[in-house]
This record gives C-alpha cells, structure tokens and sequence, in this order.
C-alpha cells in the first residue's frame, strides 16, 4: 500500500511514525494492511510526518474514489432507506438502456409493494438502520414509473430459483408473480428467465446491474459495488450476453412464471 511505501522512503518504522503522530501503533498497521479506511485528516497527517506532501492530492482523490466504488450499507443507510431510492432515481433518469441479473430476488423495478416491503424490513432488521420503510416503499414505487417511458429500455434476467424462494408471504409473492406476468409483456421490457434446466455457460454467482455502459452495481450483504472501469464494464457486459443465451423468453419465460404460480397454489389452497 502507497502509505507504507512513503513510511519507508522516510526511513521511519512504524512505532516512530505513530509516536510522531500520537497514535497508536496498531492504527498504522491498520492503514498500512487496509483493516482500517483512513480519513482525509489521517491522509494529511500521515504525508506531512513522512515529508510528502506532493502524494497528498493523489491520495485523498484514490480515497474518495474508493469511498465511491465501495459504499458501506451502514454509512450509505445511516439516515434512512429512502435516501438511498432517491440516489436510484437520480441513476434512473439518466440510463436509457437498463440490464439487469438477479439470482435470487425479483429486481427492484418490478417489486410489488408488499414485495418491497418484505426486503426493506429484513435490510432494516440486518443492518439495523433507521426505520423509514414507509418512504422507502413509496421511493421504490416511484423509481417504477421509468417503466413506461418508451425511451428508456430494460433487459431483465431471472433466475427460476428468484421466483420460488420464499422470501415473502405467499400471497405477497403470488402478486408478485402476477405482476411480473403483467410487466414481461411492455413493449420496452424484455423479461429472461433461466430455468432449472437450463445450461449454463457462465456461473450465477451474483446479480448485477448494468446502468447504460457507465456503471456496474453489485449489492453485497455490506455493502454496493460501484464499477466504473471500462474492463470491468466490458467484463459484466459480455458476462450478462452469456447469460441471456441460457433464458427464455416470450411465452416460454411466461410459462416457467405460470409454473411457479401453480406450484405456489398447490402448496397455499387457500390462496
């Protein structure tokens, strides 16, 4: 890491620097190996103690760069869900072209509100965050409306295991499976779905969103990926294309749905 090299190029080891700073010597060795995110005063600090001061621009725009790629839920969340659904319709205004994967949960552009709901309260009770989740559902539902501006395309990829889990009542996710139904058939909508018997050419490891060619997000458990390379661009692009040959589409990616409603009635008779 560039922090350690700029100790070392100042011949100092790191309990000296600390002293210096008067900080503990388990802060440095927290900056230097990454277990710790410095802070911009940390960065000036540390560039003035080992006499350079000409890194300290490169270093806090690497930072704030970071800070963009990688966003913690729990600083990105710390004032509410909403927040974060209004940053969403701010990206969505501006992408004209949308493709999306999920291997496990229906996309947030097709989300019921009871559907919404059901994830918004397990990331609030995970994250123990602030709870809006009122305004959230209504911040999700609104981000929906670019669904029927004819300008704007969607290429949505499912897996079939996204739309069996249960992670929802059944009555709310059978609306769900009703909505998507409804939804595949806009005409700016493609809906894929890649059924349990389909052969993969690429692994499903993760969802992802591609936003135009500009920006790939990936959620984690912690935290979203910000991808703004033009490799890693390329990377998911081509991954996602890969994917899409394994769909179904059409009437056959609706009957897959119909199976899983059927499926979903079977076990709920009274539904």
């Amino acid at each position: 890491m560039r922090l350690r090299e700029l100790r070392r190029q100042a011949d100092l080891s790191g309990k000296r620097l600390a002293e210096s700073l008067g900080w503990p010597a388990s802060k440095i060795s927290k900056l230097e190996n990454g277990r710790q995110t410095p802070s911009d005063h940390d960065i000036r600090m540390w560039t003035q103690a080992t006499d350079s001061t000409s890194e300290t621009e490169s270093l806090l725009a690497s930072l704030h760069t970071l800070e963009t790629q990688y966003a913690e839920w729990q600083r990105v969340l710390r004032s509410g869900l909403r927040p974060r659904q209004n940053q969403l319709i701010e990206w969505d205004q501006k992408t004209r072209n949308f493709r999306a994967f999920e291997t496990t949960v229906i996309p947030g552009l097709l989300q019921t509100a009871g559907y919404a709901r059901t994830r918004f309260v397990e990331g609030s009770r995970r994250l123990k965050v602030p709870n809006d989740i009122d305004e959230a559902v209504q911040g999700r539902l609104r981000r929906q409306e670019i669904l029927y501006r004819t300008e704007k395309q969607f290429h949505f990829l499912l897996t079939e295991a996204a739309l069996r889990f249960r992670l929802c009542p059944p009555e709310v996710m059978l609306g769900q499976l009703d909505r998507l139904l409804a939804l595949s058939q806009l005409p700016n909508v493609r809906l894929g779905v890649l059924a349990f018997s389909a052969e993969y050419t690429v692994s499903p490891w993760h969802g992802f969103w591609i936003y135009d060619d500009e920006r790939v997000l990936i959620e984690t458990y912690s935290a979203a990926l910000d991808l703004r390379q033009p490799q890693e661009i390329e990377l998911y692009s081509e991954t996602f294309e890969q994917l899409a040959l394994s769909a179904d589409y059409g009437r056959d990616a609706r009957k897959i749905i119909h199976r899983a409603i059927e499926e979903l009635t079977s076990d709920h008779p009274d539904l």
